[in-house]
């Protein structure tokens, strides 16, 4: 069953699907037709729309109930169908939608003037949205969206024949200027104050315009209200080509907006007129990135009898590296990825010449951005029997059910594999694979957990397993994140469930990073910090809107635009860039891992040599 839509937007960002009306006219359906109507007359092509948004990541779908007010309705002379069309309007998507994304009633204008513009008195606009609202109701639809309303006044008797006639959420928007204001002229200050007043569940803007002015907006008011902000901007404004109106914005663009949004503190996005299924699989990707999900199962941690002739190892026995870690010697990591295809040679070469350098351990990420790669774990093993040098093994929860996961933690253990990273994982919408389906039985908190069990001779249903294990338990944390208490609060529960040392993100913005240091200060815990040797403003670029959880800041970004023509030089600044990053905060982290993007390790070796560690 699903959570209440109230309790999931508590959650994290909510994503939206996008445009209807445009997805209909580049499907075939002539502008003059009636689109509400079709949920009679191709109800077939309306649940494919709605169906090609939820395979595109959409946690919700708003029905084809836009204009299917009683006004607009009676202009296409179709008045007494409007019970119908917004019942079968509400139905059909929620044939689409499934047992997991949730149905919002679409309303909007009735394209009437209020008192004292117009002939329309107050009450009787409440009784014509309410007649809509209620046919809706009926189709089953889990809350409203009011949007791309003008004048407040006519929002207000929306959201009041919402509450009149039923309980469910209501999500209020008004739309803008290309200067952010209303198109009455309200600066985003007073068009804010005069929308919290009409309690709505959340509130924001929608339509007329593209993603700047939106973003424009957002930034304006989010430090003045702690309500739910919504933003659903159009692809742009739209072009007029060989005589049909066009709408340019790139779903890529589109995606580093939604980043922009959520850094920005929007709580729901989505898309307006001219965005379809790929802009909406975009914006997916950038919340995504920044490890929302719709599901996010937890194992508490519980307390359990250890077997009494059980020898727990204590943490500086477990790995070379705990024991480095526990004697206060600063350590260097360095992030190999698994290759694509049957050979691991070329990895186990650069991992010889990185243990000849004097690097303490290789880190092997889990099918990073929820790629197929080899198995971390046989390349683990195989870089430690040709090589001798330690690995950290990512362990990802996203492929493998509670059963698997133990199974593979022992084996691992039997094959000499002694340090884990455990983490959540990727979703795979995010990668090259996004029709294929995640398990996420546990997250990264409940990984530990089974981790510490079997650190103390136990498995998940508390047996005795004979000789215990003893991993050294790492986690990953991301300074940067956009909900730093919610990660913070992550943290602390997996530090009570067993984690032993954390690994963080690739660390850009010193300021952000030394914040979250004075806050972990409490859990007593080693911080080895992720560095990453930018090679040019186009690889900051991609980090900044496709790798999960980094941020790259302006000021680094600008260093890096004078740089853009030439990729020596470019290289050359992204190795300063990480030698002062490393420089500046190497007195407060235990060790420090090194990515080597593009698998050119010589980066690592420009990196170290530069700075005097202690």
């Amino acid at each position: 069953m699903r959570e209440q839509f109230l309790d999931r937007l508590a959650r994290g960002v909510v994503l939206f699907d996008g445009g209807m009306g445009t997805e209909f006219y580049r499907r075939g359906v002539f502008i003059n037709k009636c689109y509400d109507e079709l949920n009679l007359s191709n109800a077939v092509l309306v649940e494919q729309v709605h169906r090609d948004y939820v395979q595109a990541g959409a946690d919700v779908i708003e029905t084809n109930t836009f204009g299917a007010n009683p006004v607009k309705l009676a202009a296409h002379g179709l008045l007494d169908q409007l019970e119908e069309i917004n019942r079968r309007g509400a139905e059909i998507a929620r044939s689409a939608a499934g047992d997991d994304v949730y149905v919002a009633g679409s309303v909007g204008p009735l394209g009437i003037q209020m008192e004292p513009l117009g002939p329309l008195a107050r009450e009787e606009a409440q009784e014509l949205f309410a007649r809509q609202i209620r046919a809706l109701c009926a189709g089953g639809v889990d809350l409203f969206v009011l949007e791309t309303f003008i004048y407040p006044d006519e929002l207000e008797q929306a959201i009041q024949a919402v509450r009149a006639c039923c309980d469910k959420p209501v999500i209020a928007h008004i739309t803008i200027n290309d200067d952010a204001s209303s198109l009455t002229g309200a600066r985003p200050a007073v068009l804010l104050s005069e929308l919290i007043a009409m309690q709505p569940d959340a509130l924001g803007v929608n339509c007329t315009v593209g993603p700047s002015v939106m973003l424009s907006w957002l930034e304006q008011v989010r430090a003045l209200t702690d309500m739910p902000l919504s933003i659903m901007p159009n692809a742009g404004k739209p072009k007029n080509v060989d005589g049909r109106n066009i709408y340019l914005t790139s779903p890529d663009y589109l995606g580093t907006y939604a980043k922009r949004y959520i850094q920005a503190g929007a709580n729901l996005i989505g898309g307006c007129c001219g965005t379809g299924p790929e802009h909406i699989r975009h914006m997916r990707n950038a919340i995504s990135a920044y490890g929302f999900k719709t599901h996010e199962p937890v194992v508490p941690t519980e307390t359990f009898e250890v077997p009494p002739d059980i020898h727990v190892l204590p943490k500086e026995e477990k790995s070379r590296l705990a024991r480095r870690l526990t004697d206060g010697h600063f350590v260097t990591m360095v992030e190999l990825v698994a290759p694509r295809g049957i050979s691991a040679q070329n990895e186990i070469d650069k991992a010889r010449r990185l243990f000849y350098y004097g690097v303490d351990v290789i880190n092997i990420p889990d099918g990073p951005r929820a790629s197929a790669r080899m198995s971390a774990m046989a390349m683990a093993t195989l870089i430690q029997r040709e090589v001798g040098i330690e690995t950290v093994l990512h362990y990802a929860c996203r492929d493998r059910n509670v059963i698997g996961i133990q199974s593979d933690l022992l084996g691992a253990w039997a094959m000499g594999v002694r340090n884990i990273l455990a983490v959540t994982g990727d979703p795979p919408k995010l990668g090259n694979y996004p029709d294929a389906t995640a398990v996420f039985d546990v997250d990264a908190i409940g990984l530990v957990n089974i981790i510490d069990r079997l650190n103390h001779g136990l498995d998940i249903a508390g047996n005795p397993i004979g000789p215990p294990a003893g991993m050294h338990i790492g986690v990953a944390a991301n300074p940067g994140a956009p909900n730093m208490d919610q990660e913070l609060r992550r943290l602390d529960w997996k530090a009570e469930a067993g984690a032993e040392y954390i690994v963080t993100q690739p660390v850009f913005d010193l300021t952000v990073f030394h914040a979250f240091m004075r806050r972990i200060e409490h859990l007593h815990l080693p911080v080895i910090a992720g560095l990453w040797p930018l090679a040019s403003l186009r690889n900051a670029e991609f980090m900044n809107n496709e790798v999960p959880g980094c941020d790259v800041p302006e000021t680094i970004m600008e260093r890096l635009r004078l740089h853009a023509d030439s990729k020596e030089a470019g290289r050359a600044e992204g190795i300063a860039i990480a030698r002062e990053t490393l420089q500046e905060m190497k007195e407060s982290i235990a060790g420090v891992q090194i990515s080597a993007p593009f698998g050119r390790i010589e980066s690592v070796f420009d990196v170290l040599d530069g700075v005097r560690l202690r």
